[in-house]
């Protein structure tokens, strides 16, 4: 993604506490936030080899970094009305994707990640909050909604 410097700097940047894994989603999902706005072009092509410096995207690494961070980002960025909605079927999907790490001998990764995401909410919830009160918060639940029933979160 490209992203105005101005934007980027005004939102706070990446957020050195996911350290790696939806540090993009989080910034991009501030952005959005703060009322920037954000372009698709149907014939870009990428090419990434996802998660092939920490041992692929199964590997444990991977799994606590996404799982916690995907936490996080979702209590850090989700505004009010779409919190409440959404957390049912997000703790939904935590449980089914725990039961998948579960058969993949992978559930150690994923409970770790859980449990230092939830240690770690006091910090995101100050950041959410300080998101809000000092004004980043630019667009209102509708308009992020639109993007969120565009689809792409189902993919």
């Amino acid at each position: 993604a490209l992203y105005r410097r101005d934007a980027v700097v005004a939102v706070g940047m990446f957020d050195e506490d996911f350290f790696c894994y939806l540090e993009d989603v989080d910034l991009g999902f501030r952005l959005r936030l703060a009322g920037h706005a954000a372009r698709q072009v149907p014939s870009a092509v990428v090419r990434h080899v996802g998660s092939s410096s920490s041992g692929g995207r199964h590997s444990p690494f991977a799994i606590y970094h996404g799982h916690r961070n995907m936490v996080w980002c979702f209590v850090k960025n989700m505004p009010q009305p779409l919190f409440a909605g959404l957390l049912l079927p997000h703790l939904a999907q935590t449980i089914v994707t725990f039961l998948v790490m579960w058969r993949r001998g992978r559930a150690l990764a994923f409970l770790a990640a859980k449990r230092d995401a939830l240690a770690g909410l006091p910090s995101i919830l100050r950041k959410r909050t300080h998101a809000r009160r000092s004004g980043q918060w630019r667009v209102g639940w509708r308009r992020i909604w639109r993007v969120l029933d565009a689809g792409w979160w189902r993919a």
